[in-house]
């Protein structure tokens, strides 16, 4: 991708990102009556170090949301998750805390363990599959809500 053209698409997600923020951080379109939805998911970034967030698309099984970019590479947040995992979400209106675990084609696969039965099942599938290079997905284990 040239320069120019990710600058572009940079600018142009930050300009949705405002827009749509604050109404997905209030609920609109949350995954309460259907397992997916818009949930805002807020991040470390990892150089800064400031709290970024940003809607994302979620699919919630037993409690955990699910999250997924196909654009590994030039995700922020996907880089955020890695390096600190600790996170907030909002559902519904409400904030939740999480613990982040990536699912991708880099490094170690993750502990799923502790997941229970029908996420960590999800979650072993999709380790199995996720060999491209561009693919994550993060499943966002909530810390005793």
């Amino acid at each position: 991708m040239t320069v120019r053209l990710a600058a572009i698409e940079a600018s142009f997600f930050r300009a949705l990102n405002r827009i749509a923020e604050p109404l997905v951080r209030a609920g609109w379109g949350s995954p309460l009556l259907t397992p997916s939805g818009l949930i805002v998911l807020e991040t470390t970034g990892w150089r800064t170090g400031i709290a970024r967030r940003l809607p994302v698309l979620a699919t919630m099984i037993e409690g955990h949301a699910l999250v997924g970019s196909i654009r590994a590479d030039r995700s922020h947040w996907v880089k955020n998750l890695r390096v600190t995992p600790d996170v907030r979400y909002w559902l519904g209106g409400r904030a939740r805390e999480a613990t982040a675990i990536v699912l991708d084609s880099d490094g170690e696969p993750p502990e799923i363990e502790m997941l229970p039965p029908r996420v960590r099942w999800v979650a072993a599938g999709l380790r199995t599959v996720l060999v491209a290079p561009n693919v994550a997905v993060a499943v966002l284990a909530p810390n005793g809500d």
